[in-house]
């Protein structure tokens, strides 16, 4: 499911509409867009609370954005905008689909939704306490974004299980199937912060000398991709397994466009998409 939720949310990152809806409110710049679009739930919060919510950002990166992008524009207009751009984006992905399909995955996602868990989920419960969206566009990517928040919410706890500091996760990643280019300025991490990650990670056992992933890494991270997906797990217990397999229906054809646009190295970790975009069924069959 979280292949079929996280491109719908996603499209408030990557769409030219949702940037420009940022732009618009005097969010320029992309990261401003995403720091305050992202934490805006939180309300008026300074750099330490998204460093320890967002878990992957240098803090260095994140004190550049907050608390200043405040001064120009309010969490409350940054709440507004990201809902604008997103709608706008989707509406681009799904004017062919009929309005009982946008209806109908609107309101199965909004019930998933509703059922998380917010104890121990702060972005997952600030997004789920949001109000409702008025049209079937709004409530299905609002509805994405408080699934996709508590479920990274579960992650960022299976991982500080681990005791691996950030930028140790990061970099132990890029040694698996990641790209350091792109993932070490995303995330703002300094060449002497990442060196002295991987001689960590040498220490811990996580890499080996010549820093390929070792057995003891890899069998720890895929405990965690385990206990990440068992905490996300209540919402789809809550809507059943027939109502679980109609949403992932539903979605599959907006997901596939959502998509197109998530550049290949972006750091959501989707898994590769079978075929291409050219392959995407047709939305209005």
């Amino acid at each position: 499911m979280w292949t079929h939720f996280e491109p719908v949310h996603a499209v408030t990152y990557f769409h030219p509409r949702a940037r420009a809806a940022y732009e618009a409110v005097g969010l320029r710049g992309y990261w401003r867009g995403y720091f305050a679009g992202r934490a805006a739930p939180l309300g008026p919060v300074g750099a330490p609370s998204v460093v320890a919510a967002f878990f992957s950002f240098a803090p260095a990166m994140v004190a550049r954005a907050l608390p200043s992008v405040w001064r120009l524009a309010t969490p409350e207009e940054a709440l507004r905008a990201r809902l604008t751009g997103a709608v706008q984006a989707l509406a681009e992905f799904t004017y062919e689909l009929p309005e009982s399909h946008l209806v109908e995955a609107a309101d199965l996602l909004e019930e998933a939704a509703g059922r998380v868990e917010p104890a121990g989920r702060v972005l997952g419960a600030v997004n789920a306490a949001l109000p409702r969206g008025e049209y079937p566009l709004a409530r299905m990517w609002q509805a994405a974004a408080t699934l996709r928040e508590h479920r990274g919410d579960g992650h960022v706890a299976a991982l500080v299980g681990t005791g691996l500091a950030p930028v140790e996760v990061v970099a132990w990643r890029c040694r698996v199937d990641q790209s350091r280019e792109f993932h070490q300025s995303a995330r703002g991490w300094t060449d002497e912060e990442w060196a002295a990650a991987e001689e960590r990670l040498v220490e811990q056992g996580w890499l080996t000398a010549d820093r390929a992933p070792t057995e003891h890494g890899t069998a720890t991270f895929r405990a965690v991709e385990k206990a990440t997906d068992r905490a996300a797990l209540g919402p789809w217990r809550a809507l059943g397994a027939e109502r679980t397999a109609r949403l992932r229906e539903l979605l599959e054809p907006i997901a596939t466009r959502c998509r197109t646009i998530i550049p290949p190295k972006a750091p959501i970790g989707l898994p590769a998409q079978r075929g291409n975009a050219t392959d995407a069924p047709n939305p209005a069959r």
